[in-house]
């Protein structure tokens, strides 16, 4: 300490290293933030309806068919393959790209609620795609339209395997919702502690 006129000053005390974490004390837990808990429960009761019967349209269904139509209007310009598996592509990449954006950013706990978004999206894909032979499903626009996946198999020559892909697509639709439930659930504490 130092004394100028009467006034006391101290020295400031010296940041903590900057490069090594400080530890947490035993007295220190983490915090739950409980309405994120809700909100990853609600999404896994609903993630849940939407794996055990992924043939139901949803609400979330709208959303994916409008960025699904869009995706063969992007992926148009890249051939007629692209231009039809575009519709697919796109309805999976834009809540793809959403859950990277929020993970990039440090946003975790976002990033899991919008990697749900993508796992509801696979569970549609893998109703398409099992519907390839049959083309029992409604088409947005009629009978002119052609079913993408009859289409994409086909020329592929893998038409009658339609069922084994939807499986491995429903099945990874599974595995992302797992992911985003329990990593949504890790996220919910909070990254500061509180002393005890």
């Amino acid at each position: 300490m130092t004394v100028f006129g009467g006034s006391r000053r101290t020295q400031p005390s010296p940041p903590g290293n900057p490069v090594l974490p400080s530890r947490q004390s035993a007295s220190q837990s983490p915090r739950v933030n409980y309405l994120k808990v809700g909100f990853i429960g609600i999404i896994g009761v609903y993630g849940g309806l939407c794996a055990l019967s992924p043939d139901t349209y949803r609400w979330l269904d709208l959303v994916n068919l409008v960025f699904h139509e869009a995706g063969h209007a992007v992926f148009g310009f890249f051939g007629d393959f692209l231009g039809v598996l575009g519709g697919t592509l796109m309805q999976v990449l834009i809540p793809a790209t959403a859950t990277g954006h929020f993970v990039l950013y440090g946003q975790r706990w976002s990033g899991m609620v919008t990697l749900f978004w993508v796992s509801q999206s696979l569970f549609n894909v893998s109703v398409y795609v099992k519907d390839a032979r049959t083309q029992a499903l409604p088409l947005f626009g009629g009978d002119d339209a052609i079913h993408d996946w009859n289409w994409l198999l086909g020329r592929l020559g893998l038409l009658s395997w339609d069922q084994v892909i939807g499986s491995v697509i429903y099945t990874m639709g599974l595995v992302v919702l797992a992911v985003s439930i329990l990593g949504g659930l890790y996220f919910s504490l909070s990254d500061q502690a509180v002393n005890t």
